[in-house]
């Protein structure tokens, strides 16, 4: 359970309170706004936080802009979203910090929303910058972080603005997302089932190693499985895989044995001939794909397979698609994996990861899970072990 202090540990009424917020959300080339998600995902304790009597000063970073002003990267759709969601009038700041951005968070009324500019226009945010952050922390009497999605990031927004102000508190997004997390790996209902996919081995190791410790099977898809197939001896034809973590994924097959736990790989793959929407489509038994044919997901026969460990589960955390789920030819074993994990109604299952969670939003499936976790990297961080620096910052309960 998560060892640290709420917002509804503090006194609120009264008080200017500087939130961090994660609302780093998609655009469209004309700056519109494509997944309100992690806006919404807010909302609780922004609206506790206004009810209580506070005035709320709201920061974020979004998108990676040079350490410097960009209209491409203002927070200004962002801004407008919110203002159609909570009743509370909501401004804009033109900067985060400066004389201007003070005398409006002195102005700010109880049940009133600030919204400061992009963190990241100022190289500060990323360096975590102790004047950055102390500037950040005059604003307001009360911290809350609630961007789990940035609490992988030692930044000034949310590890150096906690050196400079009481009390530092999580908000309601944060305390789900760690207690969700952290009871999948503590203290899982079994079977417990980890579905891992995506590109790179590289990227999953740790993940991978801490996880052998706790599931009892792991189901491994994406383009990532290659590595694996490949280092079996099968040949893997064009598909993309990484030669140089052959022997990691040796060694990662051979610890599972050792643990006496089982990682299944696709024992079929539907294939194409290029990577492209309108290729050439196939399939090939996983291990024999043709010499001039790429893997692109995994087929009918590893959905089936899967499909059927899935059903048993009483606990389920997945993390990175199954094949090139943003080609609609080589979807379905995305889709499938995601569709077998919503029929099994008795199973706890979390999505962590980005492509994941923005892969079943796509296909409709968002609502077959338990958990969907705002962020992807502090996710995987978490369940490879990790203390998070945001986390970490905040105060104990």
């Amino acid at each position: 359970m998560l060892q640290k202090k709420t917002v509804e540990d503090v006194s609120l009424p009264g008080k200017k309170v500087l939130m961090r917020v994660d609302f780093n959300v998609p655009l469209d080339a004309a700056l519109d706004i494509t997944d309100d998600s992690r806006i919404r995902a807010a909302l609780p304790t922004i609206q506790y936080i206004l009810d209580q009597g506070a005035a709320l000063i709201l920061m974020s970073h979004l998108g990676r802009p040079k350490g410097e002003p960009d209209p491409a990267f203002s927070l200004k759709p962002a801004a407008a979203r919110l203002a159609e969601l909570v009743t509370a009038p909501v401004t804009l700041a033109p900067d985060c910090v400066g004389e201007q951005v003070a005398a409006a968070a002195a102005a700010l009324r109880p049940g009133a929303i600030l919204m400061l500019e992009n963190l990241r226009f100022h190289s500060g945010e990323k360096k975590n910058d102790p004047e950055f952050a102390k500037q950040l922390a005059a604003l307001a009497d009360i911290y809350v972080n609630d961007a789990f999605g940035a609490a992988h990031r030692a930044h000034a927004s949310t590890d150096g603005v906690t050196r400079h102000m009481s009390p530092c508190v999580a908000g309601f997004l944060m305390k789900k997302e760690i207690e969700y997390l952290e009871n999948a790996i503590a203290n899982p209902q079994r079977p417990f089932v980890a579905v891992l996919g995506g590109v790179k081995v590289s990227d999953k190791i740790m993940v991978i190693e801490r996880l052998l410790d706790r599931v009892d099977t792991l189901l491994i898809g994406g383009a990532m499985a290659y590595t694996f197939l490949k280092s079996m001896g099968h040949e893997m034809g064009q598909s993309k895989l990484e030669p140089d973590f052959v022997d990691e994924a040796a060694r990662l097959m051979a610890l599972a044995r050792d643990k006496g736990k089982q990682l299944m790989l696709p024992v079929d793959l539907i294939t194409a001939d290029r990577f492209a929407e309108d290729a050439d489509v196939g399939y090939a038994d996983a291990q024999s794909m043709p010499a001039d044919r790429m893997g692109m997901g995994i087929g009918p026969r590893t959905i089936e397979a899967y499909s059927k460990v899935i059903a048993d589960a009483r606990t389920l955390v997945w993390n990175g698609p199954m094949g090139v789920f943003e080609m609609k030819a080589f979807a379905e074993g995305t889709r499938a994996i995601a569709a077998a994990i919503g029929d099994n109604a008795q199973c706890t299952s979390i999505i962590c990861g980005g492509d994941s969670a923005a892969a079943v939003k796509i296909m409709g499936l968002d609502g077959n899970f338990t958990h969907i976790s705002t962020g992807g990297g502090a996710s995987l961080e978490m369940l490879e072990g990790k203390v998070l620096p945001g986390l970490a910052a905040l105060d104990d309960a």
